[in-house]
């Protein structure tokens, strides 16, 4: 190997001498990619990019969809720094993956204002949020808030919030039969009965999210006892995925998401 100055580097290659300086540091001749080892957005936060990569990961919707659901949450997102938070986790491509198992029954149709809404933890280094999703089983309408803390209240701001965010009339919601969302021990949703007693305008008491849902005549269904997930629709709402996409538990730099559940069958009509 010819050595040689730095300054005569300089002279030949036209290079700064730094640059003549750290390539002689190296252990190789293989040419480097530039830019940062770890690139990072410069718009973004840490947490909002887990934020960003759970919402992917779970609708599987388009770039555009994507945008319109998690602005409200994220106001300074544009299309083009969402674009470029998916391509940098690998998932700026929806992946076209085909099941292999046996074909499963199709859901009975529904107007539009049937919504599925589901809850997923998204931790980072500063600690852990709650990511709520809500999506329309026939429009693929999506709607996202985070909250520090799970509770009944949340969970009932979430369904008003929702009603306001969408342009039509919602007129069932689906959800697990865990204490966010109904009444522990009841079997099934109270809204029929809160419903009755507002009619007769007795006193009682009620969860919040079921009285929610009966303030704005929304049914509320929920899945099967001892199936703590909706049937997957708000992870996968378009497309297949590989029989154990719903256990999922990815890194995201140095924040993570979760679920770990196996996919759960609803309480459905005939």
């Amino acid at each position: 190997m010819v050595h040689f100055s730095q300054r005569l580097g300089e002279i030949r290659y036209r290079i700064n001498q730094k640059t003549v300086a750290k390539w002689r540091k190296r252990a190789s001749i293989i040419d480097v990619p530039t830019g940062p080892k770890e690139p990072k957005s410069t718009v973004l936060s840490v947490e909002e990019e887990a934020v960003i990569v759970a919402f992917r990961r779970y609708s599987l919707l388009p770039l555009d969809d994507c945008l319109y659901a998690l602005q409200p949450t994220i106001p300074h997102l544009t299309r083009s720094s969402l674009q470029r938070c998916l391509q940098r986790h690998g998932i700026g491509r929806l992946p076209e993956v085909e099941g292999d198992e046996s074909p499963k029954k199709k859901f009975k149709a529904y107007p539009i204002g049937y919504f599925h809404i589901d809850i997923a933890e998204v931790r980072t280094e500063q600690g852990k949020l709650h990511m709520f999703v809500a999506i329309d089983r026939t429009s693929k309408f999506a709607f996202v808030e985070l909250h520090e803390k799970a509770t009944t209240a949340v969970s009932g701001g979430l369904l008003r919030n929702l009603i306001k965010a969408v342009p039509y009339k919602i007129h069932t919601v689906l959800t697990d039969n865990g204490i966010l969302f109904t009444t522990p021990g009841a079997g099934g949703s109270a809204v029929p009965l809160i419903k009755e007693a507002m009619a007769a305008g007795e006193i009682f008491r009620a969860h919040a999210f079921e009285y929610a849902c009966a303030k704005a005549d929304i049914a509320h269904r929920t899945t099967k006892p001892k199936h703590l997930w909706t049937n997957g629709q708000v992870e996968r709402p378009s497309r297949k995925q590989p029989s154990n996409a719903s256990i999922m538990r990815a890194t995201i730099n140095s924040a993570s998401i979760s679920p770990t559940s196996s996919p759960p069958t609803i309480l459905d009509d005939d």
